[in-house]
This record gives structure tokens, C-alpha cells and sequence, in this order.
């Protein structure tokens, strides 16, 4: 009997050899991405409108020291929310500074980033220039743009992910939202 018993366990560890098994590497969850489909959005009493996506929500910030026609556009499925400011261009809030404090949020990422580009935002049509920050690594913000007519209007967006920054998870879903936020740029429209 015990003969038999260690015949048969040594049969089945010499076949279990044979198998072509090799250790998986890490994966992440396979997202589904709904179709793109924009609406206005509703922006009573602020002089500015643009489309935003229907599977997002356009709030107001309500944190502390936030001020009228500052908006969060929450990506609840994605677990990310993009940060809108709004400034009216004052001899208090010159666009000078403005553009500068926009420049110096960005460039506080620069300890966690790889690199950091700038690209200009031109779209003559509706007045709007700009620019539009693209910072690559494991930094808490990877797109960070602002958009002015450079006369009246100032509108500074931020794309924050609630969670750890781990570029390699994030990277499907920061494509994604960076076609949105690249439609609201160009959506955008002064009042």
C-alpha cells in the first residue's frame, strides 16, 4: 500500500512538471471608457460656459478660501476631480501674476516629475490663449492648464486624482480625461 501510495505521488509530481506554467506578471483592472458625449455646463453667474462630459459633475468648490465661480468637475467613476479658478484681471489680480502663480503650482511638482511641457493654447476665434502644462511622473497633478483673454477674464484648471500618484495605474485613465479637458479648452467661452 505504501508502495503503491509513493508510485502514484511521484507520477504526479513528474506530470505536474511537464506543464508550461509560468508566473503571471502584475496586472491592473481593464477600465471601460463610455462613449464621449458633451453638454453646456451650467455656470450661472460666472462669465464663462464650456462643454463638459456626461459622465462628469460640475460642482461649486465649497473648500475654505474658495471663491465665486470656482468650480470642481468631478470624475467620480475615475476618482479624479479637475480644479477650475476663476479670476477677473484687476490692477489686485494682474494677468502677470496670475500666469505667474499658475507657472509656480506647476513647477512645485518638479521634485516628483520627469519632465514638464509647456504647450500654448491659440484659439483666435473666441479669444482664448493660454497654456497647458502636461507633467509627467508620479506627481499629485499631471495637467494643469490656464486660459485668458488676457483683458478681463483668467481660468486656471488642475487635474487631480484621489489617490496615491502611480503613473502606471493612472495612465489609461489620464488619456482618457485629458481629451475632456482638452474639449473644454476648446469649448471655452467668455460672457
Amino acid at each position: 500500500m505504501r508502495l503503491a501510495f509513493v508510485f502514484l505521488a511521484t507520477l504526479f509530481s513528474l506530470n505536474s512538471c511537464n506543464s508550461d506554467y509560468s508566473p503571471k506578471p502584475r496586472a491592473y483592472h481593464r477600465i471601460l471608457f463610455p462613449e464621449k458625449q458633451y453638454s453646456l455646463s451650467a455656470t450661472q453667474g460666472c462669465p464663462f460656459t464650456f462643454e463638459i462630459p456626461q459622465y462628469s459633475q460640475l460642482l461649486d468648490d465649497t473648500n475654505k478660501g474658495s471663491q465665486p465661480c470656482w468650480k470642481n468637475l468631478d470624475f467620480n467613476a475615475y476618482n479624479a476631480r479637475l480644479h477650475l479658478s476663476y479670476f477677473k484681471i484687476s490692477s489686485e489680480a494682474p494677468l502677470e501674476q496670475l500666469t505667474e502663480d499658475a507657472r509656480s503650482f506647476v513647477f512645485k511638482h518638479t521634485a516628483k516629475a520627469t519632465a514638464i511641457d509647456q504647450q500654448p493654447i491659440s484659439i483666435p476665434e473666441t479669444g482664448v490663449t493660454g497654456l497647458q502644462y502636461t507633467i509627467q511622473g508620479n506627481t499629485a497633478s499631471n495637467i494643469q492648464f490656464y486660459v485668458t483673454d488676457s483683458e478681463k477674464h483668467y481660468l486656471r484648471g488642475a487635474l487631480y486624482f484621489n489617490e496615491r500618484p502611480n503613473l502606471d495605474s493612472i495612465q489609461p485613465v489620464l488619456d482618457f480625461l485629458k481629451t475632456d479637458i482638452q474639449h473644454i479648452i476648446n469649448t471655452i467661452r467668455w460672457k
